[in-house]
């Protein structure tokens, strides 16, 4: 299995739930963080290698990543191993299932990159890598059918995990938050990547929201060791000390449903936070000339998970040059103020939230033990 980001690792690790069960002994490796650990899951080399986003940024690191890449076919190929799974990391992953499927090793995709939105020409290229795909929103699936690919619709594993109502009171406590104040998180991405180019506009909008209301306390979950010292290194660098940041070791849920307001970096996050039921305003920034291109590849007018699903902006998506400070302060503000506009995401998000609703860590365990022709009464015997 191969997952390269700290998502990917926790939805991974709701298959590895699944699947344990039926496979006690079995040899799970290649490249997972922790949550995929506490399954036994033996990772070979470190995730944080693989979490580098933007078309140039990858470019950069492209070397290392494509040597990791070859050296783990190459080990895979020898190992002959009963099945591939890939999890996200669609640019690292689809080229070596590819290379894995002609080589006779099963392939199994879990999570379909979003060719709905952009870059659709890829479902080629994956029917050619992916044996079977696993998708956790109900639409791709006549997608996939359609271009003759086998998949199997899993429901998205985090409906099963966050709570329909979640508990505010317990997560404020667990993070010594005061019952009553107005609580912000910030989530500028796990990526250093996202982290570099994220980071100043959003504290930048925490400093402006702090002066017109210093009760404002702000919380900002980070994925590593790594993410969080680079993350202060930025504050600090922009002369953002002053501004009274709550900065914890991972616990991102606690954070996300300790808010009033979320302020978070387009991705997966974004659904999370749909999930817990909370107003956000989504914000995204990358090097200018990843901008460039990317920006005219898009197919609809949406990027963030909530309005993608919801075919609306229900939230507001702040994006590059649009990502000034003012301008997410002022839409982190209304978000605070307006009762109305919160009951009704609240509504919106309950009913997302059931749409999504199955159990994914079952569904996805059996796909991946029919994928290996796996028979609990054979194996017993």
């Amino acid at each position: 299995m191969v997952a390269g980001e700290s998502s990917g690792d926790l939805l991974a690790s709701r298959l590895l739930a699944g699947l344990r069960p039926h496979l006690p002994h079995a040899d799970i490796h290649g490249i997972g963080g922790s949550r995929m650990a506490e399954y036994g899951f033996r990772s070979d080399w470190p995730m944080e290698k693989l979490s580098v986003r933007g078309l140039f940024e990858v470019l950069a690191h492209y070397r290392e990543i494509k040597g990791i890449q070859n050296d783990l076919r190459d080990q895979l190929i020898k190992e002959r191993p009963a099945a591939f799974i890939g999890v996200d990391a669609p640019d690292f992953n689809f080229g070596l299932e590819a290379q894995l499927r002609g080589a006779g090793i099963p392939t199994m995709h879990f999570i379909s990159p979003s060719i709905w939105a952009w870059r659709g020409g890829r479902i080629k290229k994956i029917a050619r890598a992916v044996s079977h795909m696993l998708v956790v929103f109900p639409f791709e699936e006549e997608i996939y059918r359609k271009a003759g690919i086998p998949v199997t619709y899993v429901g998205y594993p985090l409906a099963e995990v966050i709570p329909m109502a979640p508990d505010v009171a317990a997560a404020r406590a667990e993070l010594n938050l005061p019952a009553n104040a107005p609580v912000i998180s910030i989530l500028p991405g796990s990526r250093l990547s996202e982290i570099k180019y994220n980071t100043v506009a959003f504290i930048e909008a925490a400093r402006i929201l702090h002066r017109r209301d210093p009760s404002i306390r702000f919380v900002v979950p980070m994925a590593g060791d790594r993410q969080q010292n680079y993350f202060r290194s930025l504050v600090t660098s922009a002369g953002l000390g002053e501004v009274p940041l709550q900065i914890i070791a991972g616990k991102s849920h606690a954070a996300i449903a300790a808010a009033d307001a979320v302020l978070v970096a387009s991705g997966t996050a974004t659904l999370e936070v749909a999930l817990f039921k909370k107003p956000m305003v989504i914000g995204y920034k990358m090097m200018r000339a990843s901008w460039e291109v990317m920006r005219h590849m898009g197919y609809q007018p949406w990027v963030g998970l909530p309005n993608i699903l919801a075919r609306e902006f229900l939230v507001p998506e702040l994006l590059q040059d649009a990502a000034t400070p003012q301008a997410l302060a002022d839409a982190l503000g209304k978000q605070l103020e307006d009762a109305g506009l919160r009951q009704r995401l609240q509504q919106r998000f309950v009913e997302m939230h059931h749409s999504l609703l199955r159990d994914s860590a079952r569904e996805s365990a059996q796909a991946v033990l029919r994928l290996i022709g796996f028979s609990e009464r054979a194996h017993e015997a």
